[in-house]
């Protein structure tokens, strides 16, 4: 098993506020992605897009990110030929209004022993009624790990198409790091009237510390590679892993 990362340099055009940032990076990529016929077809589709990115860096005291400042942020997939492509597609798209990207470089992570994953960006899971879980409207810490399992597991069989059977969860230890939850505010607009709505993905960061399984490592790897629960290509779940290399 291998993730492939692509660590990308953004000049920025505009200030960029903290809170708006995820939704530039996450439509930045997806225009990229729509200019290339295979990545389209890829982005169009319903179910996992099998990538996961990060927020810019580094972070500004102010929470606002400065024009004509350059910072950093990291694309990851398990599909090797995705981010090839990618990386040609995002340093071509430079008519965008709000940032450049003007260096893209890959890295290859082989498998490895993972002790602890750590969510840099809010995990979200859905519950209920389309409610996103957390301590407040939830509180059921089994219900989140099932929920966090069983989408690691349909991630591994729809990329590689081998179940992974013998393991109850993946999680030995889940320790939730905000007090309250964590979000990544998003807009929509309406194709037949051209309103602008808002909305939030209501999420937590995690730290997990995954069981020594053979099963369970390869779990925790995909979270790693393809992002811990749902909505990675907005930009949750991405997470930074502690083990031997």
């Amino acid at each position: 098993m291998k993730y492939f990362e692509l660590k990308c340099t953004a000049y920025l055009k505009k200030d960029i506020p903290f809170k708006e940032s995820f939704e530039i990076l996450s439509k930045y990529i997806s225009f990229s992605m729509a200019q290339d016929k295979e990545l389209k077809k890829l982005h169009d589709k319903k179910g996992f897009k099998h990538y996961c990115f990060g927020g810019l860096f580094p972070i500004e005291r102010e929470k606002i990110y400065k024009k004509g400042h350059s910072y950093s942020f990291s694309i990851r997939s398990l599909d090797e030929q995705m981010m090839e492509s990618l990386s040609s597609e995002l340093r071509k798209n430079i008519d965008n209004p709000n940032l450049l990207i003007v260096e893209t470089t890959k890295r290859v992570q082989k498998q490895f022993f993972v002790s602890e994953l750590y969510s840099v960006t809010p995990v979200v899971i859905t519950v209920e009624n389309g409610f996103h879980w957390t301590m407040e409207k939830d509180g059921d810490i089994l219900k989140l790990q099932k929920q966090l399992h069983d989408n690691l597991e349909k991630k591994y069989h729809d990329f590689y198409g081998e179940s992974l059977e013998g393991v109850q969860n993946f999680i030995q230890l889940l320790e939730i790091k905000n007090r309250v939850p964590q979000t990544i505010p998003m807009t929509r607009k309406d194709q037949k009237t051209g309103k602008v709505s808002s909305f939030r993905f209501f999420g937590n960061k995690l730290r997990i510390v995954p069981n020594e399984d053979e099963v369970s490592q390869k779990l925790a790897f995909v979270a790693l590679g393809a992002g811990l629960g749902e909505k990675n290509s907005f930009g949750g779940g991405f997470c930074l892993g502690k083990g031997l290399r």
